[in-house]
């Protein structure tokens, strides 16, 4: 049983990468990055358009997923992303975690928590 947590996070995109490098500096190696859109509170902006005002509620977001193996990782990684993350202004973002029900790494079929570590030959 694999009692791994999976951390996503959503941040401005003018902070892509303190995250990252925060992250990397509590040698946190596997992550997945994605460009998304999204809107919270906010409520996005208003555009002028060929002179016409325009609602641009989806802004521009950065999302990292993450997987760690235990709680004391997953307090670690929460911490570093909202440090990084952090400007105190209205779409800093959000982070969400979740428990992981299961993993396998393809190539080997290895799963659980052998799945999520790195390997002697791997980054």
């Amino acid at each position: 049983n694999l009692s791994s947590i999976k951390i996503e996070a959503i941040v401005r995109e003018d902070k892509f990468e303190d995250v990252k490098q925060a992250l990397q500096n509590i040698k946190i190696n596997g992550i997945t990055v994605y460009q998304v859109m999204g809107c919270g509170t906010q409520r996005g902006y208003v555009e002028y358009v060929r002179g016409h005002e325009v609602d641009i509620n989806m802004l521009p977001k950065i999302k990292f997923e993450i997987v760690v193996s235990d709680e004391k990782w997953e307090e670690k990684t929460i911490s570093a992303i909202q440090k990084a993350a952090y400007t105190g202004h209205p779409g800093d973002g959000k982070i969400f975690s979740y428990d992981l029900k299961s993993a396998m790494r393809i190539r080997t079929k290895e799963t659980g928590y052998d799945a999520i570590q790195p390997k002697d030959d791997e980054d």
